[in-house]
């Protein structure tokens, strides 16, 4: 298995596309390799792979009115939208189990329908994108929507990929806000906020989740709900006390620290309703861009990927019985947040395997008469709370075998090699789980033996796993290895232990405080605004985040009008599009949320998300809002 890192830095094989003739997309002949060009057919582009993309959960994203002139514009707008996309769990965590494609379909027209507004002229292109829900006057004009058989038809052209095994994702070339979830999901590309959407809309199109604004039209507050318990995990009409008494909805994560800020429990308004209906957080990725998904979505986001795979890649043939002269093994996926679980049984009894891959029947010394073994595979992930999720099939897979010690297993000489393994091309995280896959010999386990910087590195009976949490490093370049024991077989990866480094740029306050043992602290009488760059020794876009007085952290952008506008702090927030952005203190997303200024002195934080997944130590500084 190979991947290629995201960015138009990176070198990626072309799958030539066939002809669309019947979808009426195109009319020449397929797409030569390289940059399409006026005339060319769609070409599929692998941006990430991670394995068979039939065993795989597949994002295909394609972009809409961008010309073939345009193409670096769509595959720097993709590589920012991943980026972001693996800066957020639990796509950081299960990255491992995604294949990311590009279907580059040159439009003849730059832009796409209705943008910005109704009166604009409608564009040729490739998807015939439209804000307005497709020019509709009836809608609004952030609903962004995509001709879903021409997206289908694209979809259709990535190998081994179908409706059950993956997610389509357009792209609009546009820098108007907008998005879409659904069947597919949907976004501008260029706007600041547009990687931001992605998310959002995946959380919809994949995990069913539903949005937690307590508007529909912007700048109107809705109504008071007054339909039945909704369906949505992550709404109710239900008081903590009867969420814990029915054990039901996000019962088990009550008065938990949310990922997305505060604490999670029941906070009013969602599902377009200003009251009446609760969500989970004060504010979520399915209500506020820029902060995490929440644990209860979380959750349901775990289980939509998990069930796009199966944890169990590939084992021992089982539609026969097996020796008990032999090995027997299962290859499993590996999630970048930490190894699956496997568990051996012998008729019923828990083998004391600890977690191998292999077991060697040998050692069992088993009676006449037929035996059960059985391997069972599950996500021991702490995302997950509610035992029928973690029993379901997304997070648990059993492979069973009838053994006959009476029968012989006939040698098969097969050799000790490597047969998958985390991608080399791009430095691995200093807390990613790297993994190496071998063939399995009847006769015997071949044994994986890890090294960093040529030290060597114990690991347990499941050598095929390496958890860099467990190994001491120190900041910086490292080199691991993994050799299969007796053998010349050695795979390397490049360790990256050393997260981007952050740094703050304030405009010029009334006075700066220095204080011994305190952060340092800015006055301010009204707005100020805040520039966050980031540096890394490393290839790669840097996620950068800020959160105010311990909130949850929250995706700097610049400002939502100008991506390379630093981001403004004033006392009510200021409002744009109807929405609201950058109320200092207590955080305010729409017009008719407090606007009560919060003087006084705040901490702002900040840190950085690497390409690696290497996330930075926590800087700070001190605010002071006096009154004008």
């Amino acid at each position: 298995m190979t991947s290629q890192r995201t960015g138009v830095r990176r070198e990626v094989a072309r799958v030539v596309a066939v002809c669309l003739l019947a979808a009426g997309l195109v009319g020449t002949a397929p797409a030569a390799a390289g940059t399409p060009t006026p005339g060319d057919g769609p070409a599929v582009v692998p941006v990430q792979t991670t394995g068979p993309a039939d065993r795989r959960f597949n994002l295909v994203f394609m972009g809409d009115g961008y010309t073939a002139a345009e193409m670096p514009a769509f595959r720097a707008d993709l590589d920012r939208h991943l980026n972001t996309l693996w800066s957020i769990e639990p796509f950081a965590s299960y990255r491992s189990y995604i294949n990311v494609w590009a279907v580059e379909a040159p439009s003849a027209e730059s832009g796409v329908d209705c943008d910005p507004g109704l009166d604009a002229p409608a564009r040729d292109t490739a998807l015939d994108m439209g804000f307005w829900g497709g020019c509709n006057a009836n809608s609004v004009q952030r609903l962004l929507t995509v001709d879903s058989r021409k997206a289908a038809a694209l979809a259709d052209l990535v190998p081994g990929t179908s409706g059950a095994n993956r997610q389509i994702v357009a792209l609009a070339h546009s820098s108007t806000y907008g998005g879409a979830g659904g069947g597919y999901a949907t976004a501008s590309g260029g706007n600041a906020l547009s990687s931001l959407i992605t998310p959002h809309e995946i959380g919809h199109s994949l995990g069913g989740l539903q949005d937690e604004y307590d508007y529909y039209a912007r700048g109107v507050p809705g109504e008071t709900y007054s339909g039945p318990e909704p369906s949505s995990t992550h709404h109710t009409l239900l008081t903590e006390p009867q969420m814990r008494e029915q054990r039901a909805k996000w019962w088990r994560w009550l008065g938990e620290e949310s990922e997305s800020g505060g604490v999670i429990g029941r906070h009013e308004g969602g599902m377009y309703s200003t009251k009446g209906v609760w969500r989970p957080s004060r504010h979520s990725l399915m209500k506020t861009l820029g902060y995490a998904f929440d644990q209860v979505e979380r959750e349901v986001m775990v289980r939509a990927i998990s069930a796009r795979v199966n944890l169990v890649q590939g084992h021992t043939p089982n539609t026969s019985p097996v020796g008990a002269d032999r090995t027997v093994w299962v290859d499993t996926l590996h999630p970048v947040g930490g190894a699956l679980a496997v568990t051996w049984r012998l008729d019923g009894r828990t083998l004391p395997t600890r977690g191998a891959r292999t077991v060697d029947l040998r050692a069992l010394r088993l009676s006449p008469g037929t035996h059960t073994l059985t391997a069972t595979v599950t996500d021991p992930t702490p995302f997950v709370r509610d035992p029928a999720v973690r029993g379901s099939a997304a997070l648990t897979r059993t492979v069973g075998w009838t053994v006959d010690p009476a029968l012989t297993t006939v040698r098969d000489g097969t050799p000790a090699a490597f047969t998958g393994h985390t991608p080399l091309g791009a430095p691995v995280g200093a807390r990613s789980v790297v993994h190496a896959d071998t063939t399995h010999p009847v006769d015997r386990t071949p044994a994986v033996r890890w090294r960093l910087d040529g030290r060597p590195v114990a690991t347990g009976p499941n050598d095929r796993d390496l958890d860099l949490r467990s190994v001491p490093k120190t900041a910086g370049t490292h080199t691991l290895t993994a050799r299969i024991a007796g053998t010349d077989e050695e795979l390397s990866w490049t360790v990256d232990a050393r997260p981007a480094t952050a740094s703050y740029e304030l405009s010029e306050p009334l006075r700066t405080v220095g204080r011994h043992g305190r952060p340092v602290e800015y006055v301010y009488d009204g707005p100020f605004t805040m520039r966050l760059t980031a540096r890394d020794d490393q290839e790669g876009a840097v996620v950068r985040q800020f959160r105010v007085d311990g909130d949850g952290w929250y995706t700097y952008y610049g400002w939502p009008t100008d991506a390379d506008a630093p981001f403004r702090f004033s006392p009510g927030g200021t409002v744009i599009d109807d929405l609201v952005y950058g109320k200092l203190g207590r955080s305010r997303a729409v017009p008719w949320d407090d606007a009560t200024p919060d003087y006084g002195t705040h901490r702002i934080e900040y840190r950085t998300i690497d390409a690696a997944g290497n996330i930075g130590g926590t800087g700070e500084f001190l605010v002071t809002l006096v009154e004008p």
